[in-house]
């Protein structure tokens, strides 16, 4: 197992809209944490993203019934919470379909499903956005985001489940990262057994194990029945969707200059 802290891979530009993510999806949890249970669930189901609702959007389904849980006072004794199904019906509406592919990547299940998120995106996305410039990491943020939503769609089309979470935008600049600074350095923790240590594991090995590990638990849940319960083929998209979209918005902005590793100087007198 290993665990990323840090790249050696310097910057010119403070990464505002990196920060800005951050700050958004954070602010996003303690907001929709502070509500009611069934409120919260509600907004995970308007503003997170349901496969089959694209199908509404086509134009080939009416209304849908999405399943819910919620928990109502035992009729014989008052004291005890029991769970009770019940389902919330979506209409057809473009608008909010559409606008589901953008505010799902806002929405997380919990502090830890957030904080894996942030943590990949913190470490590689200033890169990225130094290279990009805002605007263009912004758009291959969003842009990667949907489209990875759209090849979760195309495994699970029929599915109800919504799907919420930054992993297939954050998977985008991973795979931007990695086709644009493959050999940069990234210290890494490693755990093998009880043995921790920390070394310096070129990009392309970080994230290309990251990889393998996403395509196999994708090829692994396409076995079974069930929709998955996380968005493996998401990741698997967003990631090479940053592989592909990376080299043709780096062509769109000037190359950095390559930088000089500083020297130091000695003279007569010592330092």
């Amino acid at each position: 197992m290993f665990f990323p802290f840090h790249d050696d891979n310097p910057t010119d530009r403070a990464p505002v809209v990196t920060f800005g993510l951050i700050a958004v999806c954070v602010i996003a949890l303690v907001v929709v944490g502070r509500m009611p249970p069934e409120e919260q669930q509600k907004v995970i189901i308007h503003r997170g993203f349901i496969p089959a609702r694209i199908d509404q959007l086509r134009g080939a389904a009416g209304p849908i019934q999405v399943p819910v849980q919620k928990q109502v006072r035992h009729p014989l004794n008052p004291r005890l919470a029991v769970v009770r199904r019940d389902t919330i019906r979506l209409e057809a509406n473009p608008q909010q379909i559409l606008l589901s592919l953008l505010t799902c990547m806002f929405l997380h299940g919990g502090w830890m499903h957030l904080i894996g998120n942030m943590w990949f995106l913190w470490i590689f996305g200033n890169n990225v956005e130094d290279r990009l410039g805002s605007g263009l990491f912004l758009l291959l943020y969003l842009g990667g985001g949907v489209i990875a939503s759209l090849c979760h769609f195309a495994l699970y089309p029929e599915s109800l489940t919504p799907v919420v979470g930054a992993s297939g935008a954050v998977a985008t600049v991973l795979g931007a990262y990695a086709i644009t600074w493959p050999w940069a350095r990234v210290h890494t923790l490693v755990f093998l057994f009880f043995f921790i240590t920390i070394i310096d594991i070129p990009a392309l090995v970080v994230l290309g194990v990251w990889f393998i590990g996403q395509l196999l638990s994708g090829t692994a849940s396409l076995r079974q029945a069930a929709v998955a319960g996380v968005a493996w083929w998401a990741h698997i998209g967003g990631f090479v969707a940053g592989l592909l979209i990376m080299p043709a918005l780096s062509s769109l902005v000037h190359a950095p200059k390559p930088r000089r590793r500083r020297e130091v100087r000695h003279d007569d007198d010592g330092w």
